[in-house]
C-alpha cells in the first residue's frame, strides 16, 4: 500500500475537488468493508481514498416529502434500527441486514454495497425493487439518478471520477404496500448469493388486487437485474397460481448467469423462479397487513 493517500474530508466540496485533482485511481470509503478486504488482497491499488464518513448528513436517516432519505455512508446497523425504515421498506432492511457479520454491519453501506458492484449484492435487488434514487455529487454539481443505472457491470459503475453518492431517496409509500427480500445461499450464513430477488408491491386493498410492483433478481447476470416482466406477470392479479406461475417463467427467462462453485446456470435459472414465487407471497402478505418475517 505505499504510495496510498488517505483522506477524510468534512465536506462534498473538497470531497469533490480531491476525487478531480487525482492523478491516479481514486476510491471513495463510504463503508469500506469491500474496499480494505480488496486493498489487502492486492486487487485494488489506488493512490488515493476519499473516506466520505465525516461529511455531514452522510450518515443520517431523515423524512423528506413523505419518503425517507438516508446518507450513502449510513452503517447497516443504524438503517436496521430505524423504526421508518423497517415500516416502509422491510425488504430493504432485511437485504442489508444479510451483509456480514455484527462487526461488519457496524461499518457496510448501502452506497458501499452498490458500487462494489457486485452482481451477487445483498441489498443491492432490494434497492432496486424500492425505485430508490441515488443522489449524486460531483465536479459538475448535484445530479439524480435511478439505483439502477449505477452499476456498469462486475466491480465497474456509471459514476464519473469525481462523482460519489451522498444520499439514497425512498419514495413515500402508499397504503397497502410493502416490499420483501430473500437469497439463496449454499451456506447458512456468510455466503455470497447463489440468487437473489427482491419484490416491492402495491394493492388495491378492497379486494387485493396488485396494481403496482417493481421486481429484481441478483446473481443471475453481469449487473443485478430490473425485470418488468417479472412484475408485468403479477400486475392486475391477486397473486393466484397462475400469476405465480407467470412470475416464475418470467423470473427464469431473464437469467443469464454463469457455472461456477456455488451452482450451474440450469440451477441458478430454476433457483431464481423458486425464490420470486417466495419473496412475492411475503411481499403481498406484508401489504395486506400481515407480519411475515423472510428469514
Amino acid at each position: 500500500m505505499s504510495g496510498l493517500t488517505y483522506t477524510a474530508p468534512t465536506s462534498v466540496d473538497d470531497a469533490v475537488k480531491l476525487l478531480a485533482g487525482s492523478s491516479g485511481l481514486a476510491k471513495v470509503m463510504s463503508g469500506g468493508t469491500d474496499l480494505l478486504v480488496q486493498l489487502r488482497s492486492g486487487r485494488l491499488k489506488p493512490e488515493l481514498i476519499v473516506d466520505t464518513k465525516k461529511i455531514p448528513g452522510i450518515n443520517d436517516i431523515r423524512e423528506e416529502n413523505g419518503g425517507l432519505v438516508v446518507g450513502a455512508a449510513t452503517p447497516g446497523h443504524v438503517v436496521e434500527a430505524n423504526a421508518a425504515m423497517n415500516k416502509s421498506w422491510p425488504g430493504v432492511v432485511e437485504a442489508l441486514d444479510l451483509i456480514g457479520s455484527q462487526q461488519v454491519q457496524g461499518r457496510c453501506s448501502l452506497a458501499g454495497n452498490l458500487c462494489n458492484a457486485s452482481p451477487a449484492a445483498d441489498s443491492v435487488p432490494a434497492l432496486y425493487a424500492s425505485g430508490a434514487t441515488a443522489v449524486i455529487v460531483g465536479a459538475k454539481g448535484r445530479r439524480e439518478a435511478p439505483v439502477e443505472s449505477v452499476p456498469a457491470g462486475p466491480g465497474r459503475t456509471t459514476l464519473a471520477k469525481d462523482e460519489f453518492i451522498l444520499e439514497f431517496k425512498f419514495p413515500a409509500r402508499p397504503a397497502n404496500s410493502s416490499d420483501a427480500y430473500l437469497r439463496f445461499i449454499p451456506r447458512t450464513e456468510m455466503d455470497i448469493a447463489v440468487v437473489g430477488c427482491g419484490i416491492s408491491l402495491t394493492l388495491d386493498a378492497p379486494n387485493g388486487t396488485i396494481t403496482a410492483a417493481r421486481c429484481s433478481l441478483g446473481a443471475v447476470a453481469p449487473t443485478v437485474l430490473l425485470v418488468q416482466a417479472m412484475a408485468d406477470a403479477i400486475v392486475g392479479s391477486k397473486l393466484d397460481d397462475a400469476a405465480l406461475a407467470k412470475l416464475d417463467a418470467a423470473a427464469q427467462a431473464a437469467c443469464k448467469p454463469i457455472n461456477d462453485k456455488r451452482g450451474t446456470i440450469e440451477y441458478r435459472t430454476k433457483v431464481a423462479g423458486v425464490l420470486a414465487r417466495r419473496v412475492a407471497k411475503i411481499a403481498y402478505d406484508r401489504a395486506s397487513g400481515k407480519t411475515v418475517k423472510a428469514h
